[in-house]
Formats: C-alpha cells, sequence, structure tokens
C-alpha cells in the first residue's frame, strides 16, 4: 500500500482491538494503513482508549471518513447490522469472528458483498496457525479438534469460542457438511457430522481456570498426527496481514461461501443446547451395533416341543438402545 489507508473500528471491548491497534499504528506492519476512527458497537458501549482522536457515536458515521473497517463487536448477533452499511459503501470489511451467529444474517452480508464488490472476509485466527502444518500429511478420513467454549456465553453462546475448533475441523475437512449430531456430557459437548467424507468430531469444553487447550487431530489410512495450538503475543498477526492484503488487491483469503461453513455447523448444535433439558440430557453422537443377548447356546434340551409353534418370546431384548455416553473422544 503506498497511499494511506484509513481504518475504522466498530466496537472495542473486544482484546483483538489492541492487537489491531499496535500492529497498525505502533509497530506500522501493514505500512501506511493506520486506525483513525471507532465506533461503539451499541450505544451503550464506554469506548475504551485506544490513543484514536477521532470517536463517533454510531458504525455508521465512520462512513466517509475511512477506506476500510473492522467490526470488532464481540457479539455476533450484531455484525450484520453493523456490517451491511460498509458493504453496501463497497469498503473492505473484516468481521472478527464468529462471522455471524444466524445463517439468514450471514447470508445477507455475503449477498451485499457480492451485490457492491466489496471484498468482505472472517476467521478463526488459529486458520493461520503454523503448527497445523504438521497435520495436514496425511488424507484425512476423520479429524477430532477440541477446544474451549461456554455455551452460557453472552456474546451469542456456543457461537463465540465454538467457532475456532469448527473452523479449523472443516479447513481439514471440505466438502458438504452432512447432519450434526450432538451429544452433551459433564462440562463437555460433542458435535459429530460426516463431512465430505470425512469424520469430524469438535469437542467443545467448558471454559474452566486452565482452560483446555485448542488441540488438532487428524486420521488418515496408515497415520495418526495431532497438535495443540499454543497462541503467542503475536498470534493474531498472520490474520492481520490477510486482512491487508485484501484491502490491498480486493482479493479475499477466505472463499466467501466458506464463511457460513462455521455457521453452518453450529447451528444444530446452538438449537440442541437450546432444548429444554439439554443440559443433563445425552444425544448419542454415534449409535452402536445392537450387543447380542448373553445367552447365545441352544438350550440343551433340543428336541422340538411338542407346541412346535415358535416360542412367544422371539423379540431381541428390550435394551438395544446404546448407552447413554456413546460419544467418541
Amino acid at each position: 500500500m503506498s497511499a494511506a489507508v484509513r481504518i475504522g473500528l466498530v466496537g472495542t471491548e473486544s482484546s483483538h482491538v489492541d492487537h489491531l491497534v499496535r500492529y497498525c499504528n505502533a509497530e506500522h506492519r501493514a505500512g501506511p494503513a493506520r486506525v483513525v476512527a471507532v465506533a461503539p458497537a451499541t450505544p451503550d458501549e464506554q469506548v475504551r482508549d485506544l490513543g484514536i482522536d477521532r470517536v463517533v457515536g454510531a458504525p455508521e458515521e465512520l462512513l466517509g471518513l475511512v477506506d476500510a473497517v473492522v467490526i470488532a463487536d464481540r457479539d455476533a448477533r450484531r455484525h450484520a447490522g453493523q456490517a451491511l452499511p460498509f458493504l453496501t459503501a463497497g469498503l473492505p470489511t473484516l468481521v472478527d469472528k464468529p462471522f455471524a451467529a444466524d445463517l439468514a444474517d450471514g447470508e445477507a452480508m455475503l449477498a451485499a458483498a457480492r451485490r457492491h464488490g466489496a471484498p468482505l472476509t472472517s476467521y478463526s485466527a488459529l486458520r493461520w496457525h503454523p503448527a497445523l502444518a504438521t497435520v495436514t500429511r496425511p488424507e484425512p478420513r476423520a479429524v477430532v479438534t477440541t477446544g474451549p467454549a461456554d455455551p452460557a456465553s453472552p456474546y451469542a453462546g456456543i457461537h463465540f469460542y465454538g467457532t475456532h475448533p469448527v473452523e479449523l475441523a472443516l479447513l481439514l475437512a471440505p466438502g458438504e457438511i452432512g447432519p450434526v449430531q450432538v451429544a452433551t456430557g459433564d462440562g463437555i459437548v460433542v458435535a459429530h457430522a460426516v463431512v465430505g467424507g470425512t469424520a469430524v468430531t469438535v469437542q467443545f469444553v467448558a471454559p474452566a481456570e486452565q482452560p483446555v487447550p485448542f488441540h488438532v487431530q487428524v486420521t488418515g489410512a496408515a497415520e495418526v498426527v495431532g497438535t495443540a495450538l499454543e497462541l503467542g503475543p503475536d498470534y493474531l498477526h498472520p490474520g492481520l496481514d490477510a486482512f491487508f492484503a485484501m484491502v490491498r488487491t480486493g482479493t479475499p483469503p477466505v472463499r466467501l461461501d466458506d464463511l457460513l461453513r462455521p455457521v453452518r455447523f453450529l447451528a444444530p448444535v446452538a438449537h440442541h443446547l437450546a432444548a429444554p433439558g439439554s443440559g443433563t440430557a445425552s444425544t448419542p453422537v454415534r449409535t452402536p451395533d445392537p450387543v447380542p443377548p448373553r445367552n447365545t447356546a441352544p438350550p440343551r434340551n433340543t428336541a422340538p416341543p411338542r407346541n412346535t409353534a415358535p416360542p412367544r418370546n422371539t423379540a431381541p431384548p428390550r435394551n438395544t438402545a446404546p448407552p447413554r455416553n456413546a460419544a467418541q473422544p
């Protein structure tokens, strides 16, 4: 970028905005691009002091002041309303994760971006994690991802952090997402689907004082590889590199249709968790074959009984349902 690029910021609650301001305004990693104006995500938000002089009263007031925008509101349910004015104006737009908490909202943003030629992107920062190179070697037959996620988060529930392990799984398993089955346990939600022929399992672990690390495991035809994804102080920088490349070239780093894949996967998970009793009931992820009755040996008296009618109890045992905890690790 040879000319100065003015970046607008919507919402200051997320720690991601500190990374963005440091990246642009302090370390000048985006060349001449600078964050020059900030808007609150909601009328009630008290905008944090980020060292940005221009603070406006509402997101749409950034129009005319900036050349590109970052939607940093933590609540994905508000993203579409915040992003649409900028997409309609054709501005490059980064929607911080999660892209949306509702498929209709996500589709509205994609439609506006296509209609007005606005470069649009959104992603988990983990998409760019260098450790993923260690698990892409085998052709995946099964993918298991794990991460912390709080179904009761005030920021659109499971979507807020759940998008991270879901996006990792779908990055490694391209293709159509099959029916998503959900199981709940003590402090864990497990979702399973076949995605483009790959068995995908995502484990959402309730947050703790020491949260579970993000982890990826891939099973191939002859090997199993896995890695934890540690987050360093600059873990957001590869994603910001991708965003500013989009600002410069107009080409999004993630296919537009792929922005909806995590939303589509998480929709039935959120629906299951919203159902009454979801915190205690468990829906099996996989259904094992019925276990045969223990006594399979023929009776000692093999002579046919006088009454040659079949015995009354020829039905399989009543309890052929799988055990409640049938989710695979």
